[in-house]
């Protein structure tokens, strides 16, 4: 079973006037939510790892992850409100997010759930700024020391500089991870705000050289490049009619980890010794799924029949 740790929130569009204001189109999001929608889409077993609020907005939070068939024992409801993020487009569909979520419930998860995680556990993915707020970092930094060299330790970064402003502390939370992570997935993006002018593949040989399996770097339009233990691997880019991007990286690492799941390549060990065929394969899928999800509105990820 898989285990994903961070936010669920709701990702807020902007829409046509209205004679009093402006139409919100609300939509259920956030990046560790949508690789646990991804996960199960695919036909994997996953339990999300939570704070969720009480109230309607939380309510419909606990609906969509049954309806999507996501485990909820590690889900706490709490007394506090639900992070909203203004999702914003430009010409190109490109999406860029602004964060009401001070005090918000993602940030709360108490301490308690890391003795929660079932012994079943085959994989634990981190992510996002719940990485980088506490008090849950300090909580997440709990469950990936316990499940270290046990379970798939998977990391999306995921920056979210107006979350948490602290370039530093987004570094080093990359590097602490660099030391426990099998699978560091990051985008080029993530790479200029932390790492200006420093090169990819020097990045990619230092986190590995501190322990780290496999480095992923997706590039948008340019594909995405692996660093594995026999050099590193480009994949291509998928051709489609872009809509927006909201939830393509997402889409990308939960089609990463069901591949692998579906190889029989979770186990810590059974992943770092893949043969390159067997990344070529898993990566070139979840560029066709990020590639789906791009030419939706919306973090509309796909489902396995959708990627043959």
């Amino acid at each position: 079973m898989f285990v994903v740790c961070g936010e669920a929130l709701f990702d807020v569009f902007a829409g046509d006037r209205t004679p009093a204001g402006l139409a919100l189109d609300a939509r259920i999001g956030g990046s560790p939510f949508n690789v646990a929608m991804g996960l199960a889409r695919l036909g994997q077993p996953v339990s999300l790892c939570a704070g969720i609020a009480r109230g309607a907005l939380g309510d419909r939070l606990m609906q969509a992850l049954a309806e999507e068939r996501i485990g909820t024992g590690l889900v706490r409801r709490l007394d506090a409100p639900a992070t909203l993020s203004l999702v914003g487009l430009d010409n190109q569909g490109v999406a860029s997010y602004s964060f009401y979520g001070h005090g918000a419930a993602d940030r709360l998860l108490p301490a308690e759930v890391v003795d929660a995680v079932p012994e079943d556990t085959a994989a634990v993915h981190v992510g996002s700024y719940t990485m980088v707020v506490e008090p849950v970092a300090s909580v997440h930094r709990a469950l990936v020391q316990r499940w270290q060299g046990r379970a798939l330790v998977s990391h999306d970064v995921n920056v979210r500089l107006n979350v948490e402003p602290s370039i530093d502390r987004w570094r080093a939370a990359v590097d602490w991870m660099a030391g426990r992570a099998d699978l560091l997935k990051l985008s080029d993006e993530d790479a200029a705000l932390l790492y200006p002018g420093e090169a990819a593949d020097a990045l990619a040989a230092g986190w590995r050289a501190r322990g780290t399996g496999v480095v992923v770097m997706t590039r948008g339009a340019q594909g995405a490049r692996a660093w594995l233990a026999g050099g590193p691997l480009d994949v291509p880019p998928v051709p489609t009619p872009l809509v927006d991007t909201v939830g393509a990286g997402d889409t990308f690492q939960a089609a990463m980890l069901a591949g692998l799941a579906e190889r029989g390549l979770l186990g810590p060990a059974a992943m770092r010794a893949a043969p390159r065929a067997a990344w070529e394969a898993v990566l070139g899928w979840a560029a066709r799924a990020a590639a789906l999800t791009c030419a939706r509105r919306g973090a509309d990820l796909p489902r396995r029949p959708d990627l043959p």
